[in-house]
This record gives structure tokens, C-alpha cells and sequence, in this order.
């Protein structure tokens, strides 16, 4: 799963299958680079940056995208391990983000069954819509186990008409917290804004979610 760039002009080849998502970002990966890092981190997630860890801990960018985040949290300190299952993404943000401290892994949601915890932080940005129903509930129960004791865990979701090139779902956020306290989990926040890249019709919600401590 990766970011969506829905509604941004982006061409893609009518091969694409609708299905799925992971063929539309992998032929649409370069020019999709260049709007994921038009964006800063700190503005996209303004909201919940007062919650996120000050020590360094273990992080997981779940569909890190071109990196943009990734690289974010690695630079906070975080050791990082960005995991895409996209290789044109992952090819991409390598190159971008070369010096940065970050280890790839090529591996997806729900399962993530490459992935390994525990993780004092977890992101999933502009990831989670991409999840039917039957999805979220597995993946939910996964990054429940991946997460430490007292991990925080953030997701955030678009919302509005969903494309037609690539599956994707209007996730309703109280849905989404109402299955992460079944996991076990507390929300802290949940709030949301206007889409940043000035999308009509695009709004988003964000989720900060904590593991009880053991």
C-alpha cells in the first residue's frame, strides 16, 4: 500500500488495474515523487507532532511512499525501517533520500508478515483507505501486535470521491478508532484537515492511537 495521489493530474495507462493500488503507483512513481515531497512532514502532520516520541525508539513507515516521512522520522533520531512493496517507489526513494538512515523493506498490509516488532511508533500516511473491510481488520490486529508497550500508533485517511484507477475506500475515521480500541488500543487524537495539495472535494483525518503499557 502506498500514499494515494488521487485527483492530481497524474496520467496513467488505461492497464492499470482498478483491483488494486500497487499498479498504479508503480507506473506512476516518478511523477508521484515530485508531489509526495512538494509536502513537509511537520505540515502534514501538524496536529500530532506533539505526540510523537522525544527519545529515539524503533519506527515503521507502513507504504513509506518516496520516503518523505521516513526520512523525517530518521532525522528526529528514530531508526527506521520504511516498508513499501512497490519497487519503482522504493527505487525512487532511495535516491532521494540516499543518506538517510533508513532500512527498506519490501513487504505490505495487511499480513506484513516480513515486518518485525516491537515498534514504539508506527505511521501509516494516506495508507489505510486502501484496506476493504475484511483488511482493516486484520491489519489492525497486526500493527497491534507489532506495536512496544505504550507504541503510538498514526494513521491518517482521505476522504471523499474515490478514484477510479486504483482501489480505494472513503474510510470513516470513527470506524477506524472504534476498531483500534477493539484492538486494544487508546485514542488519543483524532482530528483532520483540508487536503494540502488543494484537491477539491479532499479532506483528511488523522489518528493517534496508543498500546497500553504491559
Amino acid at each position: 500500500m502506498t500514499r494515494s495521489a488521487a485527483d492530481q493530474g497524474v496520467s496513467v495507462s488505461s492497464h492499470v488495474a482498478v483491483a488494486g493500488a500497487q499498479p498504479y503507483y508503480a507506473h506512476a512513481a516518478e511523477a508521484l515523487a515530485e508531489r509526495y515531497e512538494s509536502l513537509i512532514f511537520e505540515s502534514v502532520h501538524q496536529e500530532i507532532l506533539h505526540l510523537l516520541p522525544d527519545a529515539a525508539t524503533r519506527a515503521a513507515d507502513i507504504g513509506a511512499g518516496t520516503g518523505r516521512d521516513a526520512q523525517a522520522l530518521a532525522d528526529r533520531g528514530h531508526k527506521v525501517i520504511a516498508v513499501e512493496p512497490v519497487r519503482e517507489l522504493r527505487q525512487v526513494a532511495q535516491k532521494l533520500h540516499a543518506d538517510a538512515a533508513i532500512d527498506w523493506l519490501e513487504d505490505s498490509l495487511p499480513a506484513l508478515e516480513h515486518l518485525e516488532g516491537n515498534f514504539g511508533l508506527i505511521l501509516l500516511s494516506a495508507v489505510w483507505m486502501h484496506l476493504d473491510e475484511q483488511e482493516r481488520t486484520v491489519a489492525m490486529r497486526r500493527l497491534a501486535e507489532l506495536l512496544a508497550p505504550g507504541g503510538l500508533l498514526i494513521i491518517s485517511l482521505r476522504h471523499g470521491p474515490p478514484p477510479a484507477d486504483r482501489k480505494m475506500f472513503d474510510v470513516p475515521a470513527d470506524e477506524t478508532a472504534a476498531l483500534a480500541q477493539e484492538c486494544g488500543l487508546d485514542v488519543l487524537h483524532l482530528g483532520g484537515g483540508q487536503d494540502q495539495l488543494g484537491r477539491d472535494g479532499i479532506y483528511w483525518s488523522e489518528l493517534a492511537m496508543r498500546k497500553g503499557q504491559a
